[in-house]
């Protein structure tokens, strides 16, 4: 069910910006088949359909395909706008390899889980939290399409060597949060980064066979500065020549929230928390029962 926090004014958008995690792809990490038709029929009105995460280029361009939404997206929390057509960063905001290093020497000192997003994949030491979470989605995809997860024991002399390597956001899990909140307070103190302040647990659900089994973790993610997902579709929107009143943003979660306050519509999930609810113009169902399908019916498709 769609609720409104106010009778909103017919409006022609021209862009949807979809989140990923926790909004089109439901608990197992699948887009449902009523979303993906849904999303078809917006694209051939000829609105223009943006899916925007925190998650790196690959895994985001696959689930773009799935959707036919095959002309620009965007990446780790609005560190890039990447053209899938010409397979081209168009704009990028990046931490810088000090930084990084900074971040994993805290990491490492007070023996905490992290893996650093580059523009290429994953760079971890063991399969754990988010990236036992990729790792179990790639199981079902072919290797041209899989998130690359580089194993790799020594990090920061893995980042200290490689210099060239253009790196995304850096992201830290653990499962106590006494111990996950002390990391934070120390991450605050470097200058230059942007801390994404999550108030509450990830949830994944991970299939194996027959059998189900959840992972729940307290997490952040660190990007450059002034990194965020609205900045990122306004640069894209003044590219294409599209107003912001004509935008539509869906999400459910802090990184999502500059997109949802400053779009023509921000439509949070069921499953978003309160106060993303509370910045949103409008809710939808969640994303385990076509919440976005739902919106985009009734705003762009006109389907009551």
């Amino acid at each position: 069910m769609i609720y409104f926090k106010y009778i909103m004014k017919k409006f022609m958008y021209k862009l949807i910006a979809i989140d990923l995690d926790g909004t089109l792809l439901n608990s197992y990490g699948q887009i449902s088949t009523r979303s993906k038709n849904t999303i078809n029929q917006a694209i051939q009105k000829g609105v223009e359909v943006v899916l925007t995460s925190g998650r790196g280029i690959m895994s985001v361009k696959n689930l773009a395909n799935e959707v036919n939404a095959n002309n620009y997206i965007i990446c780790g929390n609005g560190a890039m706008v990447y053209d899938v057509k010409k397979e081209s960063l168009m704009y990028s905001n990046l931490l810088s390899q000090k930084k990084v290093l900074q971040l994993i020497q805290i990491c490492d000192e007070n023996s905490i889980y992290y893996s650093v997003y580059t523009k290429n994949g994953i760079i971890t030491k063991n399969l754990n939290y988010n990236v036992l979470f990729y790792h179990q989605e790639n199981a079902s995809k072919p290797d041209n399409k899989k998130t690359h997860i580089q194993i790799v024991q020594d990090i920061y002399n893995y980042v200290l060597n490689n210099p060239e390597e253009e790196y995304i956001k850096l992201v830290i899990c653990d499962d106590n949060n006494i111990i996950f909140n002390s990391i934070i307070k120390k991450m605050k103190k470097i200058k230059g980064i942007d801390i994404l302040d999550v108030g509450h647990m990830s949830r994944k659900i991970i299939k194996s066979g027959t059998e189900e089994f959840s992972i729940e973790y307290f997490y952040t993610e660190i990007n450059s500065q002034n990194v965020d997902k609205w900045t990122a579709i306004s640069y894209l929107i003044e590219k294409l020549g599209i107003k912001k009143e004509e935008v539509m943003a869906i999400g459910d979660n802090v990184n999502d929230k500059t997109m949802l306050e400053n779009a023509g519509l921000g439509v949070a999930m069921e499953n978003s928390a309160p106060y993303i609810k509370e910045i949103s113009d409008v809710v939808t169902s969640n994303n385990n029962e076509d919440g976005v399908a739902k919106i985009i019916e009734e705003k762009i498709l006109n389907i009551e």
